[in-house]
């Protein structure tokens, strides 16, 4: 078992490198792709001094157990700036807006036209056709205020 890790070289850990990688286009997972880049780095390495192979295994350990920090730091998805960053929440892209009131608010409430859909407000009393402006959105209800 030992001359099989004292035989253990630089070429047999690019080698390995390479398998893994391969291994990894056939079973996609991105967890082989980690292993044959510490594989290839230990390979890289050990070109360049000369390395006893319980030193070769430990840095293969070492570099294998680093790629999962760094893979779930690349893989983290990252929040894109969407076209539409109201969609889904129609009324908020509503806030500080103005409009004219459709019916008056008369003991708190009343309503005011928005494309084609009508909105109940609430706010102080203001007779109709007054302009008023979002203050406040809770679901499906805004409060204004005198514009």
């Amino acid at each position: 078992m030992t001359d099989m890790f004292v035989s253990l070289g630089n070429w047999n850990w690019l080698i390995l490198g390479f398998i893994l990688m391969a291994l990894e286009v056939l079973a996609p997972g991105i967890f082989l792709f980690w292993l044959g880049l510490a594989a290839l780095l230990v390979g890289l390495i050990s070109f360049a001094a000369a390395i006893s192979w319980q030193i070769q295994l430990v840095m293969f350990a070492f570099f294998a157990a680093a790629a999962v920090p760094v893979w779930r730091r690349l893989a983290k998805p990252k929040p894109e700036a969407s076209a539409s960053p109201f969609l889904n929440k129609r009324s908020e892209a509503l806030l500080g807006r103005e409009f004219t009131l459709e019916k008056p608010i008369i003991d708190g409430t009343g309503t005011v036209r928005i494309g084609d859909t009508v909105w109940r407000v609430a706010g102080p009393d203001t007779p109709a056709g007054t302009r008023v402006k979002v203050v406040q959105v809770d679901g499906a209800n805004l409060t204004v205020a005198a514009a």
